[in-house]
């Protein structure tokens, strides 16, 4: 022990100079009684609940169908409804409207559940159709160690102007795909991440990261 003193050997952890098959601390003038078995196995990291990641799949598996999807599908059966100016049959605007009811019955519910698990609680936003969604968006983004920026607000800009302008410019109708995969990259990027595998964010999300962190 005094030539280990003598030797200038740092403080840290060292084989028991009593022979014991243990780790002691030495503190740089004297071993301490703070000891530690060998092998013992570190503390377990933490993992996500298993219902968070099942939640967080149905959303990217129906949620963000049923809502995008549905909203698509009705706005456009209704721009061709029997009567107006290029009129669907009415058995397929009965059929497809009654579809696009049932997918936004199901993504809403889906999403309900999903932002159930993202804060711990029922609260509202929850369970309020469709903006649900957008909500459990943003705090997928929360998640992902981005702040809430303008990203959910120009996708919800760009469905309303797809709600408003479907009838008169047919190339609106992109606006629930771009919308749906914007969703689906942010989804998968939190699912990847809560598995532990590394998932790279668009450039356009780390760009809004630094300034808003800036």
């Amino acid at each position: 022990m005094s030539a280990l003193a003598t030797d200038g050997v740092p403080p840290g952890w060292y084989p028991d100079p009593g022979g014991r098959r243990q780790w002691r601390v030495w503190t740089g003038t004297s071993w301490s009684d703070l000891t530690r078995t060998y092998g013992e196995p570190a503390a377990p990291r933490s993992s996500p609940p298993l219902s968070l990641t099942l939640a967080l799949r149905r959303i990217r598996t129906f949620g963000i169908v049923g809502v995008v999807g549905g909203l698509g599908l009705l706005v456009s059966v209704l721009a061709h409804w029997p009567g107006t100016t290029h009129p669907e049959t009415q058995w397929f605007a009965y059929v497809a409207s009654n579809v696009a009811v049932a997918l936004l019955a199901v993504g809403a519910t889906t999403c309900a559940f999903g932002v159930r698990e993202l804060e711990g609680r029922w609260s509202l936003a929850a369970v309020t159709p469709g903006l649900n969604l957008f909500y459990a968006s943003a705090l997928v983004n929360r998640r992902l160690g981005l702040r809430p920026n303008w990203r959910i607000l120009s996708e919800v800009v760009l469905l309303v102007a797809f709600v408003i302008s479907a009838r008169q410019d047919l190339w609106f109708a992109l606006a629930p795909a771009i919308v749906a995969y914007l969703e689906l990259t942010w989804f998968g990027a939190l699912i990847d991440r809560l598995g532990g595998s590394p998932h790279k964010l668009p450039a356009r999300a780390l760009a809004t990261q630094g300034v808003a962190q800036s």
